[in-house]
């Protein structure tokens, strides 16, 4: 039986842990070749074993998407090995900053949007040259903070999600001519390590959302992957409850 990935090459930041991890296991699986990245360079190298155990094809490769340099040095070194590039999926993104406006931390407040604006800029900008050779996917992961106001302890988070999803829409217009579909995915409430007791956070701001699982996410995920480079593209995808975006 054909897999849905094979002969794809795909990159993942933010694929040492949760949602990233889970969509670079399940891409493997599919057959595509996967280059996992992330910060921690000994939960990227775990989430390579995990795939190479499984008889899939992956490295890790250690990177700060913060760090426009380190990206650059990402997709050059994805280059070099591998000739060609198939998917993004920019899913490395935090929260810094929970607190109002007034009483926030100028460092974390920036940080957040360097990692979950910046970050997602750098990463399509230094792959866009390879994509253009035959087309492909950009996932980027979304929040419905960036639809939706929340309250000012997510200021930083929200503005960051909601430049990105500008972000997806202005490069998908851009990237049309290329077929190179952009979109955006948003998982909703997952389960991570900081949730690892089972329990929602107390903050969550959608806590009648579905609590999913980090392999809950991968579904989604691979439909994009998988559609047709004439689209859609500049679309928001959604796992989240309606009511609650």
């Amino acid at each position: 039986m054909t897999k849905q990935l094979e002969g794809k090459v795909a990159v993942i930041t933010g694929a040492g842990r949760g949602i990233g991890r889970a969509i670079a296991i399940g891409f493997a699986a599919q057959g595509a070749t996967v280059i996992c990245a992330a910060r921690t360079q000994s939960q990227i190298d775990d989430t390579a074993r995990a795939i190479q155990m499984a008889g899939g094809d992956a490295i890790g490769f250690g990177c700060d998407v913060g760090d426009a340099a380190a990206l650059q040095r990402l997709f050059a070194e994805t280059r070099a090995r591998y000739g060609v590039l198939d998917i993004v999926i920019a899913n490395a993104g935090g929260n810094f900053s929970r607190q109002s406006v007034e009483e926030s931390d100028i460092a974390d407040w920036e940080r957040t949007i360097r990692v979950n604006l910046l970050g997602v800029y750098y990463t399509c900008k230094f792959a866009i040259p390879d994509l253009k050779g035959r087309g492909g996917h950009i996932i980027v992961v979304g929040s419905g903070v960036g639809h939706r106001v929340v309250d000012a302890a997510h200021s930083a988070y929200g503005a960051s999600k909601a430049g990105a999803w500008m972000f997806v829409r202005a490069l998908a217009a851009e990237l049309r001519p290329y077929q190179i579909c952009v979109n955006e995915l948003i998982p909703g409430l997952v389960r991570t390590e900081l949730t690892a007791d089972g329990q929602r956070p107390s903050d969550s701001p959608f806590q009648a959302e579905w609590f999913k699982t980090p392999a809950d996410v991968l579904p989604l995920a691979l439909f994009l992957a998988t559609q047709p480079l004439t689209g859609p593209t500049g679309q928001s995808f959604s796992l989240m409850r309606r009511d609650s975006q």
